[in-house]
């Protein structure tokens, strides 16, 4: 009897020990949370400028953006103009002209991607109708998402390019700043990009304006101006890990080797290598607590009942000899 009590424990520990461990561990999801769809953004062009006037002491907001589409779209145009009351009589000027200028955005379940295309590009602000802000030959940015696969970026800036009038060289992912006397400065931003699990984002080109021309009743104009972007969120599925590749990477230009600018010019460079961080995953999941519960909960129950069989059997022969 003590012996077959003893079994009957144990055997009974065995069986309620998996159902517990299996009651205990909590159901998960599959998949993500996200959209079942991917999304995705491009634009060629995009300003959020302040422009001061001389004879009020408001600043007028230019906030443009060319080419704009998200997912699914595309659109295709060369040239912007746009009009800002108080500035050279009302007349309408251009904002940007371009031989080819190129947003295109699309997703489904499977891939998202977005992409920005400027071939041959002036852009200009108010008070500055003969000075170009800058000139490129192409830039270019595209973002992709593809559902279990490591999201891509790239950005490119191919060809000469001029800001303020001025031939430079710019620092693959680094900042260039140019200041022209009388007229003011830009910083420009080489082919920025991120990437994350989650999605990825590229931008050609991004300016920080300062100018004083003090033409067409304009004091001031400052704020950012940014060249081709495009961006995209991957769809919902399984997301690779995130390696973080984020921030500034370097693409491609084809500037001149000296930076070509006028009397008093200064134009000053600052490199920024990619900023890359590696993150590691152990093997364990949530489940990990339950399991290891639930097998000290075996060893405890079999523990108590190989106690209880030997006091049944060290109790037994007193009982015989009473």
């Amino acid at each position: 009897m003590p012996r077959r009590l003893a079994a009957t424990l144990v055997a009974t520990a065995l069986t309620a020990g998996p159902a517990v461990l299996l009651g205990a561990v909590p159901a998960h999801a599959t998949g993500d949370h996200g959209p079942a769809r991917g999304t995705a953004d491009a634009v060629v062009l995009r300003t959020g400028v302040n422009v001061g006037l001389l004879n009020k002491t408001v600043d007028v907001p230019l906030n443009v953006a060319l080419n704009e589409v998200h997912a699914p779209a595309s659109a295709n145009k060369t040239a912007l103009t746009v009009k800002l009351d108080g500035i050279d009589q009302g007349k309408p000027f251009s904002v940007l002209r371009a031989d080819a200028a190129t947003a295109r955005a699309t997703a489904d379940r499977r891939k998202a991607e977005g992409y920005a295309n400027l071939v041959r590009a002036k852009v200009h602000l108010p008070g500055l109708p003969l000075l170009s802000v800058i000139e490129v030959q192409q830039v270019t940015a595209k973002a992709v998402c593809e559902a279990g696969a490591r999201a891509r970026a790239e950005a490119n800036v191919l060809g000469t390019v001029r800001v303020l009038g001025q031939k430079v060289t710019l620092t693959a992912g680094g900042t260039t700043k140019v200041k022209v006397p009388g007229v003011g400065q830009v910083r420009l931003d080489l082919s920025k990009k991120n990437v994350t699990s989650k999605g990825a984002a590229a931008t050609a080109l991004d300016l920080d304006v300062s100018v004083n021309p003090l033409k067409l009743n304009v004091a001031d104009v400052h704020g950012r101006v940014t060249l081709a972007k495009a961006t995209c969120t991957t769809p919902r599925g399984k997301a690779p890990e995130d390696n973080g590749s984020g921030g500034t990477s370097g693409g491609q230009t084809g500037g001149g080797t000296e930076p070509a600018g006028g009397k008093g010019t200064e134009v000053t460079q600052t490199g920024s290598g990619t900023s890359t961080q590696n993150l590691a995953e152990t093997g364990g999941s949530s489940a990990t607590p339950y399991l290891a519960g639930g097998a000290g909960l075996l060893l405890a129950a079999g523990a108590g009942a190989m106690a209880f069989a030997r006091r049944r059997r060290s109790a037994a022969p007193q009982g015989g000899r009473g």
